[in-house]
């Protein structure tokens, strides 16, 4: 008997089925948040390419976008796992300056010269924020403090300390090697490195959540920690190695950060959580835990990025990109929780069905 037939035997039945059932996935794309955000962002670019057309859709400016984007989406990386799991990461400016600031020590203290010291310097950069995300994820999973508190704690703490070591002043010393060949430097014309560090990064998040057991954990121990306790896994290591994974794409940052400005910047990450939280949140990542993906993620982060370009360049005072990047902050978690309200009433309407159909 074809594959293609039902139980009846018709294959042109079976046909009309598959017919309907491509119907209706076409008909659900529309509904997707990843789709929308796609479309508002698009709406967003086709807007300031009408207003500024010789100036915003331009090669040079699409330049300018992915190295302003490049250390956010690295971070985005991490974000995305920890939000996955249902917790949240507000110390993630303060790790990415305190890991900058110590790399920046190291590197000067090493003679500031040479590809030896420059990977010295991301080595350390990269350990430090690592260790400090371990932390956090220690005292959130083991010391069962909740995790706003933790890293809102630790965003003052690592910031306190940067500026202790520095006394308040933006320390340079970056190796020539890091500034030129990776702040400043282009893998191929004008293709930045910055932006193809990130890209790295990105695909290999994805890989790790999507493809992995790693991943596979993450998602469940966002949907219902308890049952994962039962079922014998480890969530107390699971989250301590997400907060880890977080704190790691930090140092990468602030390896970024330091080769971008040629210096640490103490004062110039106050936004950066918000930032990074709310392009991870407007991509479609619920804040409830469970749900979340890379290149959503990705999505929502090019919304205040190029919002952010697209003011500047019509004139427009930048700080109305805050308030812009707030209400899309809002709207997608009031989306996201009325979808959960629609599912939960679906499941709720299906048991009562269920339950008449048996009485």
């Amino acid at each position: 008997m074809s594959m293609f037939t039902n139980t009846n035997g018709d294959p042109k039945s079976d046909f009309g089925i598959l017919a309907e059932e491509k119907e209706s996935f076409l008909k659900r794309i529309p509904k997707t948040q990843t789709f929308q955000i796609v479309s508002v962002l698009f709406v967003i670019t086709a807007i300031f390419s009408a207003i500024a057309p010789s100036t915003f859709f331009t090669l040079f400016n699409l330049r300018n976008i992915i190295i302003n984007i490049s250390v956010f989406a690295v971070l985005g990386v991490g974000m995305t796992f920890v939000i996955i799991t249902a917790g949240i990461d507000l110390s993630v400016g303060s790790v990415l300056v305190f890991s900058s600031v110590i790399a920046c020590k190291a590197i000067v203290a090493a003679g500031a010269k040479g590809w030896g010291t420059t990977f010295m310097g991301i080595f350390v950069a990269v350990a430090v924020a690592t260790a400090w995300g371990a932390l956090n994820g220690w005292l959130v999973s083991i010391a069962k403090v909740p995790a706003f508190i933790v890293t809102l704690g630790s965003l003052s703490a690592a910031l306190g300390v940067s500026q202790i070591i520095t006394g308040g002043i933006d320390l340079r010393g970056a190796t020539p090697e890091l500034v030129n060949k990776i702040g400043f430097g282009n893998v191929y014309k004008q293709i930045p490195v910055l932006g193809v560090i990130a890209v790295v990064v990105v695909i290999l998040g994805g890989i790790l959540l999507h493809k992995t057991k790693f991943g596979l954990l993450t998602y469940a121990v966002g949907s219902n920690t308890e049952a994962c306790r039962r079922v014998g896994i480890n969530v107390n290591r699971q989250l301590i190695y997400v907060y880890s994974l977080m704190g790691f794409t930090a140092g990468i940052g602030g390896i970024m950060s330091l080769a971008m400005y040629q210096q640490t910047t103490i004062a110039g990450q106050s936004n950066t959580a918000l930032t990074v939280i709310a392009g991870v949140v407007i991509g479609g990542t619920s804040l409830f835990g469970g749900y979340g993906t890379i290149f959503g993620t990705m999505i929502g982060l090019f919304i205040p990025i190029v919002l952010q370009t697209g003011f500047i360049i019509i004139g427009v005072v930048p700080f109305w990109q805050n308030v812009v990047v707030g209400v899309f902050l809002v709207a997608a978690v009031y989306v996201d929780n009325a979808r959960r309200n629609a599912a939960d009433g679906g499941g709720k309407s299906l048991k009562k069905r269920s339950k008449k159909s048996t009485s």
